[in-house]
């Protein structure tokens, strides 16, 4: 037992060890193998080999990993091979011997690792010029590190150890293919395979570029227009954290001209560490000098390369430009490192124009401006050989610089990161000039000279030292010892004469060395100079600058930059102008600039259509909207203008298209950069020769002026010919705009027309390239508005849908640097210089960025240029401030952003620039415009500026106050006391102090820093501005609009012109048609709430309870819930206008200043409304009090019948003989006979309403004098109005003067008959509105129509009528209601007679009494009864009250929705009908009965719109519906108030109860179905629910078997009264036309028309030839001509002044010569028809408005309302 315990251990054991359980035991006696050996070992296998005992021929292997048995197996060799093992593993292999009876011996273990596999997936994350850094993924399995290895072909150039799964190599070559081998390493040092990746090391410029983020546009090369896009980066502060900043922040800078733009690096460690509050100077010191080492900086040099390289030819030009004002080094050579094939920057150089004064120069007061390139310059270089002990960059800005003028021109190793080794710019040659002042105490050298300066060693770069050898006059060599690599010195061709420059200082220098060369080149001792040990810089700079003045003494050769590209040629190096776009277009704009010898001749020969003629229309087109000229026939003189201008454009057409246009056309249409180019070379070539033109014309100016006397003419003459000297690209623009003009006259389909169809779009996309595109013609003072339409539209289509833009324009005087402002504000190019200032306006388009979009709302800014004001050169002009007026106006107008730009403090032409400017502020006020000010006061240096110019802020802010006020007296506008009340503008924010362009004397000196920073912060605080502008960028289509508009109105000097703004009129129509909804939701909610009242207080005795008071107090609870609903709905409107004005789109800030009229109106609607309201709650209450008592009369009668029938019926009962229905009924006929016999009836008394309306009439005149009573008395209104109403002069006209009464006389007579004859027409319609009721005559009726009758003739004071008309109006109306309220008293009388109302329900009473007697169910009749008698009348009477609002909104809604949403679009709907029919006597009661025919129209569109289908019928069904729910739900919930046991009474007055706001139930009719009812009201209830479809049924019958017409006036509220008030608005017509008004609200206080008429149809006619007057009151009120009429006391008065007589109407000047043609076509039409009706002769018709077809009066009915 215990030997069998000890065998089992021992198994345990050894199965421990085997890892196995079975029977086999480890016998000691068993051999085990002998050594046990690894024979090989890879990664996922090994083999094992051991010594085998004698005679065993079995093993048992078995290995283990991590503790855990993996495998167990036997085998009969004495080795194996285990395979599928892991690698990088530990494994423990066992092998014991097995005998036959299967025993194993003691086992022999060995323990080893796999082989490890390399890492997997390595991957190249990063690649530079010096560095690569790599990444992989760890293996499966333990590592201890990993070995990487750099090879260079079979050269091991770098190994490293790492224990993370990343690896950099730095220090590498570029531009050199690496392999990069990593392999992984266990502990125990076994090591995997290679794992290779390849890696090709940027070259410098690619690392450089990679490095900058530049590596995109090396090949797609950053544009100007990308550069210049407003973006976050272009006005943020932060400094740049990464070196891919580095650039954009140079650029940003640079393109502000901003003189530090080279001083660009990243926010390093050290920032960090400097600004640390916590900063400890004993332990953190070490940290410190590491910061100073860390800092990521790359040289400046380098910065300026890469985007050079990167940059496309147009940014190359504007860096070079820019880098030229900062006074930095250009390029002129630009190396390519990876190439060594530099390139000639001549194009990059072309716009550098250079103003100075050479000692040499003869006239002491001129000066040479010219262009760079162009300039005959003798040129130095400065290089250096092998090394050089001091900066030769730094000695040479030492050269250059006044000792008081400093300047950093060449980057040296002092300045920020100039001590960065260069990564690519060694090679560059830059170069800079050195131009004289022609002051000899300033100049350092006394003539100008170019200074080039080569970078790196002259024996790395030998193309650029012979370049430069070859194009130089001088070439100075520094060095520190000449060895012998001098030899480059002695094997180059000199055209140069050579200078030695060495450092005597240096350690290496060497004499003989130096001798020797001077020998070889044969050298004297003035071309060496030295800087010996005791020689500090300041004495090696003066010697330095000596050498070169005398060198200059010399006359030194010359050469332009020009001619340089020969020799770059044959040296090999690239010249930037080479490529075929830049040659191509050069080509074509010298083709045109070559051919120009005299620019006077080439604009007449070339560009003839801008000369006179143009001039000449632009002249027409201001005379026909002034009219200074006109005679008393103003339509006839515009007709004759009109042919003027049409003669002028034939005269256009006559000239064949130009050579020169025709070649700038052709290039205009080639490929866009080739276009660019060309535009480019155009502009250079045309301002050189302006240049060479100008400067000749001065030299004579000059000459002449010495004897301006005698010279008088001459210098006439010269002054005008300097004057139009200037050629430009605007001129060849402008010249494209008129033959695009000139060719719209001709016919659609014509060839010319279309071969010029192209040029708007092609102008359009000059326009998106970032080219000025001139708005104001600066010559002619014109807008070419068909063309600057066109290619705004053009432009519009192709930006959409991003195509909303900001306005920022530019006021000042002229050449106080509006254009330079611009320029540095937006890196733009505003011409400058070249030959004059800018004249008229141009536009410029920049993009915003995607950033700053969604902020700013807005997709481009639109910059606008402007000529200065108060120009000298148009001072002796007569109306020169009016074309400064004219010029400010526009600019304002179109602006959301009005930069006031002054030169100096307190400057003395300011006043005169404000005042210009607030003319024009306060007009853009009132057409709804309220630009942002910003003022810019330049050339203040101070740095307190801001605060010690508080008290002249103070002082400007009242001097702008006080031109307000006066400018406002001026225009009429004297509500407007404070500069703030017209525009948004403040003082402390709104002043900006910029100090002067220039850092020192021109032409050495940079800009200013200061200037630049300050334009820099302008510019910020500007991109704020337009983030936080409460309106949204209007699209480019709503600037062509205001462009439009704003023009018109400066020709025409109308500065007042809300209406002719078709943005404006857009706004206040969307405005209009808004409030009409509004109003018509408020008096449709009051007009529901009153229907629903009204049925209450007709059903108030019916429906009370014991616990209700009497109807008067019923009353006034209605009168507190009206004031209620009505405040709440007038707060609901409020509240709606308020938001409405919240909105930032559809341009409703453009119609803020109508908000006040608009709350205005609203109150007023909700004073009517209330007036209304509550009058009708007052007469419903005094109608009802009526019907109540007789009501009351008639219920006595009922129950003395009602109690006679039950005694008859008791009777009848307790007869012994049953009856037959033959005898109840003469028993029947007996009790009634005697009963009705018995009843006394007392009926209402009749009334003699004929006196009630004549003792109204009395109380209406009572403050009148003697003769209206004497009139009044004895007259007898019955025998009155039976004649037709005639007026008479007699007793008409009140006051006249006798000389022109004849005249006057008919015409007033006929207005007064037109007036009286619509007023009898209104109040008999109102009459006849009463009397078609049931109702009984109320004397509210004739108060209402006196009351009309007063506010008729109030409204047409005008006529000036006597009291006798008006007396004789009222008896004449008051005579005719008298008879039809009598009439209609009478009727009611009749039909309420109690005796004849008992009589109607007779048959009633007997149907009853027969079935009491025979003891019927009378639930099913008297359901019926209730349902046709009570029932069906009251929902008769509530279809007809809920119909009228329905037909309304169903008029308002679909087609006719247009017609009806305003009153401008009601009158554009009726002028079109009346033109398509054509119909004189339509057209005649159109004007002279405008509301009767309003009115007809109205209802013939309603009735025309119900006609069509059954859309009556849809409507009636739809209450149908709702009204028969209303009845079975009230029928439902009075079951459940009523007891079953209770009577049927009790049941019918609940569901009146819960009926009576909707349903009047007739009285009567209700107290005979409740008498004698022995009905249950269950089966009642079902029986009546029954009926009701029965009532829907026969009430659609019935109304199907009525007309539209007939059921229309059966409607409570008449749809056509309540359309003819939302679109007749306050009925005033023109004084002058008869032309409706068509301002919206109740509350307008002025009165206008879209469209005018001639006079002649509104009676106007000459007093001599008693013709009809052509004349249109738009043309009438801007000429010189008068009227006189009753207002005008007959006095003769400019119609220009008829605000004094008319101050009320608003009449704005005709915006084009078509706008009035529609009433032309009708005046020419019928001008025969309106002689006779209006017993005058026919009007003169112009022979241009005979020629107008329909089709163009039905357009310009379009144009007028804004149709499209």
């Amino acid at each position: 037992m215990d030997r069998h315990i000890s065998e089992d251990e021992d198994f345990e054991d050894a199965s421990d060890l085997l890892g196995e359980e079975d029977n086999s035991v480890a016998n000691t006696d068993v051999p085990a193998p002998g050594d046990l050996t690894l024979q090989s070992i890879s990664t996922h296998s090994a083999v094992l080999i051991w010594d085998p005992p004698e005679g065993i021929d079995t093993f048992g292997l078995s290995f283990f990993t991590n503790g855990e048995q993996a495998e167990t197996r036997t085998t009969n060799s004495n080795s194996a091979e285990v395979e599928k093992l892991k690698p990088g593993t530990e494994y423990t292999f066992s092998v014991a011997s097995v005998t036959e009876k299967d025993r194993w011996s003691s086992p022999v273990n060995v323990t080893t690792h796999t082989k490890p596999v390399p890492p997997e997936r390595i991957q190249v994350n990063h690649v530079s010029a010096d560095s690569v850094s790599l990444r992989w993924e760890s293996p499966d399995f333990p590592v201890w590190e990993y070995h990487v290895t750099c090879w260079q072909g079979d050269e091991l150039v770098q190994e490293m150890a790492t224990k993370s799964q990343d690896a950099v190599l730095n220090s590498l070559l570029p531009g050199v293919k690496y392999s990069i081998a990593v392999t992984t390493v266990l502990e125990n040092g076994s090591e995997s395979k290679m794992a290779t990746r390849y890696a090709h090391t940027k070259t410098k410029l690619e690392g450089l570029l990679v490095d900058l983020g530049l590596e995109n546009h090396y090949k797609e090369k950053l544009s100007l227009s990308a550069v210049l896009q407003i973006n976050e980066n272009t006005v943020t502060d932060e400094a740049a954290i990464s070196l891919s900043a580095l650039p954009w922040c140079f650029l940003k800078r640079l393109m502000m001209v901003n003189v530090t733009a080279r001083s660009v690096k990243c926010f390093s460690q050290l920032d960090v560490c400097l600004d640390s509050a916590d900063f400890d100077i004993y332990n953190d010191l070490d940290s410190l000098v590491d910061c100073m080492g860390s800092s990521i900086v790359i040289n400046p040099l380098d910065i300026v390369t890469a985007l050079f390289l990167c940059s496309d030819g147009f940014l190359q030009q504007e860096m070079a430009l820019k880098m030229s004002m900062c006074q930095f080094s250009v390029p002129l050579l630009l190396p390519s490192c990876d190439t060594n094939q530099p390139m000639f920057m001549v194009w990059a150089l072309r716009d550098i124009v250079k103003k100075f004064r050479p000692h040499s120069l003869g006239d002491p007061r001129g000066f040479v401006e010219e262009r760079i390139v162009l300039s005959y310059l003798p040129m130095i270089s400065f290089v250096r050989l092998g090394e050089c002990g001091f900066s030769k960059s730094q000695i040479l800005n030492k050269l250059l610089s006044n000792p008081q003028q400093y300047h950093d021109t060449f980057l040296h190793h002092d300045m920020d990161c100039g001590d960065s080794p260069r990564k690519i710019s060694d090679g560059l040659v830059e170069i800079s000039w050195y131009l004289p002042c022609g002051n000899r105490n300033i100049d350092i050298f006394p003539e100008p000279v170019t200074v080039a300066n080569l970078r790196g060693d002259i024996r790395s770069f030998e193309t650029q030292y012979s370049f430069l050898c070859r194009t130089s006059s001088a070439v100075f060599v520094f060095f520190d010892s000449l060895d012998t690599d001098h030899k480059i010195l002695t094997t180059q061709h000199h055209k140069a004469q050579l200078f030695l420059v060495g450092n005597a200082q240096n350690k290496n220098f060497k004499m003989n060395d130096l001798k020797l060369v001077a020998s070889e080149l044969h050298l004297k001792k003035a071309n060496i100079i030295l800087k010996v040990k005791q020689m500090n810089d300041a004495d090696f700079v003066k010697n330095l600058r000596s050498m070169v003045t005398n060198w200059l003494k010399s006359d030194p050769s010359k050469m332009q930059l020009e001619q340089m590209t020969d020799i770059a040629h044959e040296l090999g190096i690239h010249v930037d102008e080479d490529n075929r776009e830049c040659q191509n277009a050069k080509k074509n704009a010298f083709e045109i600039t070559s051919k120009i010898k005299d620019t006077l001749q080439f604009k007449d020969t070339q560009l003839p259509l801008q000369g006179n003629i143009w001039k000449e229309l632009a002249k027409l087109e201001k005379e026909e909207c002034r009219l200074r000229h006109a005679d008393q026939n103003i339509e006839k003189y515009k007709s004759d203008l009109e042919t003027q201008k049409l003669n002028l454009r034939k005269e256009q057409q006559s000239y064949d298209m130009s050579e020169a246009m025709t070649c700038f056309l052709g290039a205009l249409s080639t490929s866009r950069q080739e276009r660019s180019y060309f535009l480019k070379w155009m502009r250079m070539n045309l301002d050189n020769l302006s240049r060479e033109s100008l400067t000749g014309l001065r030299d004579q100016y000059k000459e002449k002026c010495q004897d301006s006397v005698i010279n008088k003419e001459e210098i006439k003459e010269l002054d005008k010919q300097i004057s139009n000297s200037y050629l430009g690209i605007e001129h060849f623009v402008r010249e494209m705009g008129q033959l695009y003009e000139s060719t719209l006259t001709l016919p659609k389909n014509s060839e010319g027309r279309k071969q010029m169809m192209h040029l708007p779009e092609l102008c359009a996309k000059l326009l998106l390239d970032g080219f000025p595109l001139e708005l104001v013609d600066g010559d002619a003072s014109n807008i070419p508005l068909n063309w600057v339409r066109d290619v705004l539209l053009q432009l519009d289509c192709l930006v959409k849908p991003r195509n909303k833009i900001i306005v920022v324009t530019v006021l000042g005087v002229q050449s106080t640097g509006k254009s330079t402002l611009l320029n540095t504000m937006f890196g733009v190019q505003f011409a400058v210089s070249s030959g004059r200032c800018t004249r008229g306006a141009f536009m410029l388009l920049i993009k915003v960025g995607d950033d700053l979009r969604c902020r700013m709302d807005c997709d481009y800014l639109m910059i606008i240029d402007t000529e200065g004001l108060k120009s000298p050169e148009l001072a002796r002009l007569d109306d020169s401030y009016e074309h400064d007026n004219e010029l400010a106006t526009l600019v304002v107008g179109l602006s959301d952003i009005t930069i006031i730009n002054i030169a100096m403090e307190n400057s003395t032409e300011m006043k005169d620039i404000l005042q210009i400017v607030v003319h024009a502020f306060l007009r853009m006020k009132e057409v709804g415009k309220k630009p942002i000010c910003q003022f810019v006061h330049q050339n203040v240096a101070d740095v307190s500026a801001h605060d010690k110019n508080l008290r002249d802020r103070k002082l400007l802010l009242e001097q702008l106050n006080e031109m307000t006020q006066a400018a406002a007296k001026m225009e009429g506008k004297e509500e407007n006391q404070k500069f703030t009340d017209v525009m948004e503008y403040d003082p402390e924010r709104g002043n900006w102090y910029i100090p002067g362009l220039w850092h020192g004397n021109p032409p050495m000196a940079p800009v200013n820093a200061g200037y630049s920073e300050a334009v820099y912060d302008f510019k910020k605080t500007m991109i704020q501005v337009f983030g936080n502008c409460n309106t949204s960028g209007n699209s480019i289509k709503d600037f062509l609009e205001w462009t439009k508009s704003l023009w018109n109105a400066v020709k025409y000097e109308n500065f007042i012109f809300s209406f002719r703004n078709s943005l404006v009129a857009d706004a206040y129509m969307r405005l209009c048609t808004e409030y009409n909804k509004w109003e018509w939701d408020f008096k449709k909610h009051m007009y529901s709430w009153l229907t629903s009242a009204e049925t209450k207080i007709s059903n108030f005795e019916v429906t009370k309870t014991a616990l209700d008071n009497d109807i008067n107090d019923f009353l006034s609870q209605l009168k507190t819930k009206a004031v209620l609903e009505l405040d709440q709905m007038e707060k609901v409107v409020l509240n709606s206008l308020t938001e409405y004005f919240k909105q930032t789109e559809g341009h409703v800030y453009l119609v803020e200043r109508y908000r006040e009229v608009f709350t205005r109106s609203v109150e007023c609607l909700r004073r009517d409304l209330e007036k209304s309201v509550l009058s009708k709650l007052q007469m419903a209450v005094s109608i009802s009090k009526g019907m109540n008592k007789l009501e009351s009369i008639k219920k006595k009668h009922t129950d003395v019948m009602e109690s006679k029938v039950l005694q008859l019926l008791d009777k009848c009962k307790t007869s012994s003989s049953k009856k037959t229905d033959a005898e109840l009924l003469e028993i029947f006929e007996k009790m009634w006979e005697e009963t009705v016999s018995e009843i006394a009836f007392h009926g209402l008394e009749p009334t003699d309403i004929v006196s009630n309306v004549y003792h109204h009439l009395r109380s209406n005149l009572k403050q009148r004098g003697g003769t209206v009573n004497k009139m009044i008395n004895n007259v007898n209104l019955l025998e009155l109005g039976t004649q037709p109403f005639t007026v008479t002069p007699d007793n008409f006209i009140r006051r006249i003067v006798h000389s022109v009464k004849s005249f006057f006389s008919d015409d007033y007579k006929m207005m007064a008959q037109d007036v009286a004859d619509n007023l009898i027409q209104n109040c008999l319609s109102f009459v006849e509105e009463k009397c078609c009721g049931t109702s009984d005559y109320n004397e509210t009726y004739i108060q209402e129509i006196l009351h009309k009758i007063d506010n008729t003739l109030s409204s047409n004071r005008k006529l000036h009528s006597s009291e006798i008309f008006e007396v004789s109006l009222k008896l004449h109306i008051c005579g005719i209601a008298a008879r039809r309220f009598q009439d209609m008293h009478n009727r009611f009388i009749h039909d309420n007679d109690p005796h004849r109302c008992l009589q109607h329900f007779k048959e009633k009473y007997f149907a009853d009494f027969k079935d009491l007697y025979n003891e019927r169910d009378q639930c099913k009749r008297k359901a019926e009864q209730f349902a046709m008698l009570c029932l069906k009348p009251a929902v008769e009477s509530w279809v007809a009250a809920s119909l009228g609002p329905d037909i309304v909104d169903e008029m308002l809604e679909g087609k006719n929705a247009l017609q009806f949403s305003t009153r401008t679009s009601f009158q554009y709907s009726i002028l079109k009908e009346l033109l398509l029919e054509c119909n004189f006597d339509k057209y005649v009661k159109y004007i002279r009965s405008y509301e009767d025919f309003v009115k007809d129209w109205i209802s013939d569109q309603i009735r025309e719109h119900l006609g069509n289908g059954n859309k009556m019928s849809q409507l009636e069904d739809k209450y149908f519906k709702t009204i028969s729910k209303e009845i079975l739900k009230a029928i439902q919930t009075a079951q459940g108030k009523t007891p079953s046991e209770t009577t049927v009474k009790n049941f019918i007055q609940n569901i009146c109860r819960e009926l009576e706001g909707k349903l009047a139930i007739p009285k009567d009719a209700l107290d005979a179905v409740m008498a004698l009812s022995n009905a249950k009201v269950e089966p009642f209830a079902q029986s009546l629910s029954g009926f009701i479809e029965d009532i829907e049924k026969s009430l659609k019958e019935k109304f199907l078997k009525l007309d539209v017409k007939t059921r229309l006036q059966t409607l409570k509220l008449k749809p056509q009264d309540e359309l003819f008030k939302r679109v007749f608005g306050c009925g005033q017509q023109c004084p002058f036309c008869k032309a409706p008004c068509e301002a919206g609200g109740e509350a307008h206080t002025d009165h206008c028309a879209s469209i005018h008429r001639p006079k002649g149809l509104g009676m106007y006619r000459w007093e001599q030839s008693e013709k009809l007057l052509i004349d249109i009151c738009s043309s009438s009120v801007f000429s010189d001509n008068r009227f006189r009429c009753f207002e005008t006391n007959y006095q003769w008065h400019p119609y220009k002044k008829y605000r004094e007589i008319y101050s009320d109407w608003h009449i704005p000047a005709d915006p084009s010569i078509q706008a009035s043609d529609y009433w032309k076509y009708v005046m020419v039409k019928f001008n025969t028809q309106f002689a006779v009706i209006y017993r005058a002769k026919p009007a003169d018709i112009p022979t241009a408005w005979q020629a107008i077809t329909k089709k163009q009066a039905e357009d310009s009915l379009k144009e007028s309302f804004r149709v499209t």
